[in-house]
């Protein structure tokens, strides 16, 4: 049998597939760093940190409500009060613990001790001194220990205070600053501790009762006796713009304790007898220059700041801080006034005392 061979249908060529494009997810999976956020990492953010959140809410009611912090243990209130400004450095620690802790909570509650310390101190923050003004006053606790008494008199000279209010006169010191302050002020007064040296006639001048005798043993001593180491006065000043109602006050010292805490009950009785003073005052312009022995965010002083206003906050640049001499860390030294525009309010350079003196122009 013949055989036909029948020739084959050539194969037609395969067409290449075309490669197909690779999907979002692949080109994430094959990409490094490219990993999409991790939920449980994103709900970590909003665990952490719950004690720096809840440090952080703590300090904003301490600022909030530190009025409300009870004085019957330690005087904590007082104490808190004292160093109230000081407070703000923590929102910065906290807010550091909270970035290294990636913890947004902690972060969202630093908002409330911000805006609270803001609202209490950002106005110090700021220059508000003023040019001009009619008469520059000033205050200084020179303190009993100074070593220098003539040096400390000749700064205090050479400040261009028209007014001048020391505190605490060591009695072997006295004789020093009246000779060396005669020049400069022809007018001056003292009564016991504390001295007042003016530019312009005085008249009116008396002691003010702080209460540095308290109790029964207190109102028996005869008035000599306890104009020894008497803390307050009164006087007037005959001023170019009439006349001017003028206190120096060295209000009780305050002691810490560790086991009583904060012993302030002389000076709070001080600055209550101080403020009653205030408020029976019938001059329209006074002026209060002293050692208070105290912050004015203190409670103790509600009786005195509800009359008058600080110069310091109302045209001074900063806290003004005025103790310790060496390291300043709170202003006891005041300069208060009523009747009269604080224009600017400094601090002078340091003396051979532990206080800092201080210094304001007024204006009518």
């Amino acid at each position: 049998m013949t055989q036909v061979d029948t020739p084959s249908t050539p194969s037609t060529p395969s067409t290449p597939s075309t490669p197909s494009t690779p999907s979002t997810a692949d080109v994430a999976e094959a990409t490094p760093g490219a990993d999409t956020a991790d939920p449980a990492e994103a709900s970590g953010t909003w665990r952490r940190g719950r004690l720096l959140a809840a440090s952080a809410l703590l300090l904003g009611l301490v600022l909030l409500l530190h009025a409300r912090i009870p004085n019957r243990i330690g005087n904590l209130g007082s104490l808190v009060e004292t160093f109230l400004p000081w407070f703000g450095l923590l929102v910065p620690v906290l807010l550091a613990g909270a970035v290294l802790r990636r913890s947004a909570p902690a972060v969202i509650a630093l908002l409330l001790p911000l805006v609270a310390w803001l609202n209490l101190f950002g106005g110090l923050l700021t220059d508000k001194a003023h040019a001009g003004g009619d008469l520059t006053v000033a205050s200084h606790n020179v303190g009993a220990e100074n070593a220098d008494p003539i040096g400390t008199a000749r700064a205090l000279a050479g400040s261009g205070a028209d007014v001048l209010a020391l505190e605490e006169l060591a009695a072997h010191a006295r004789e020093t600053y009246e000779k060396e302050l005669a020049k400069e002020y022809p007018h001056h007064t003292v009564q016991g501790t504390v001295g007042l040296w003016s530019r312009f006639p005085l008249s009116d001048s008396r002691p003010v009762d702080v209460k540095m005798d308290i109790g029964p043993l207190g109102d028996a001593k005869p008035a000599e006796v306890k104009m020894v180491y008497n803390r307050g006065l009164r006087t007037t000043v005959a001023t170019d713009r009439g006349p001017l109602a003028v206190y120096v006050a060295h209000l009780g010292s305050v002691r810490v304790n560790p086991r009583a805490g904060l012993s302030t009950g002389q000076r709070d009785a001080g600055a209550q007898s101080l403020g009653q003073a205030l408020a029976a005052e019938r001059n329209e312009r006074v002026v209060l220059l002293g050692d208070l022995n105290g912050t004015l965010d203190d409670r103790a002083y509600d009786g005195i700041t509800a009359r008058l206003e600080s110069a310091q906050e109302a045209a001074g640049d900063g806290f003004g801080f005025s103790w310790p001499a060496t390291f300043p860390v709170v202003r006891i030294d005041q300069i208060l006034v009523r009747g009269v525009e604080p224009k600017s309010s400094w601090v002078l350079p340091a003396t051979g005392s532990d206080h800092l003196p201080v210094a304001a122009r007024i204006s009518w």
